[in-house]
């Protein structure tokens, strides 16, 4: 018999983690800052921990957010990869 998996349903609002790993680019901080800012008025920056890769090609941002839904997630990763800097957010 087999079973099927059910993901945990996520119960929104709460503080959720997020990590955007991007290409090394002057300024794009300052746009990623801005554009989580625009999903959540409430993001402190200086949470945030910054890690560039072995070769300093890419730069990896985590922080944390208020949540307040699957929209408001789903616009900011949206937000996120159009900069055409991003790789992917997790």
């Amino acid at each position: 018999m087999t079973e099927e998996f059910t993901a945990p349903k996520i119960e929104f609002p709460l503080d959720y983690g997020i990590k955007v790993v991007a290409n090394a680019a002057d300024g794009f901080q300052v746009s990623m800052e801005a554009i989580v800012r625009t999903h959540d008025p409430s993001f402190d920056t200086s949470t945030m921990v910054i890690s560039a890769s072995k070769n300093g090609n890419y730069i990896s941002y985590r922080m944390r957010i208020w949540a307040t839904g699957e929209a408001q997630l789903k616009a900011m990763f949206e937000d996120l990869k159009a900069t055409g800097e991003v790789h992917f957010v997790l």
